[in-house]
């Protein structure tokens, strides 16, 4: 995989996870306490520019109550069934 497609999906990857955290009226703060993660690396999921292991993702995407297999590459906008 090119190093430009690995960008983009880390760069939606963290627009997801942006998006639900706000839909859930949280902060950043919060999440990351939540999620124990810290928050500049939490910040840096959310900016897309760090590849989160599966646990921390696994940890964030129980802390906004989502699943991680929603957030896959070519999640559309309003496909959430929740």
């Amino acid at each position: 995989m090119r190093s430009e497609d690995i960008k983009k999906i880390r760069q939606e990857l963290g627009e997801h996870i942006r998006q639900a955290r706000e839909k859930a009226n949280l902060t950043q703060q919060e999440v990351a306490e939540m999620a124990d993660v810290n928050i500049s690396y939490y910040a840096q999921i959310e900016r897309g520019e760090v590849n989160p292991s599966f646990e921390k993702l696994h940890s964030i995407t129980n802390a906004l109550g989502i699943k991680t297999l929603d957030m896959g590459p070519g999640k559309k906008k309003g496909q959430d069934k929740r």
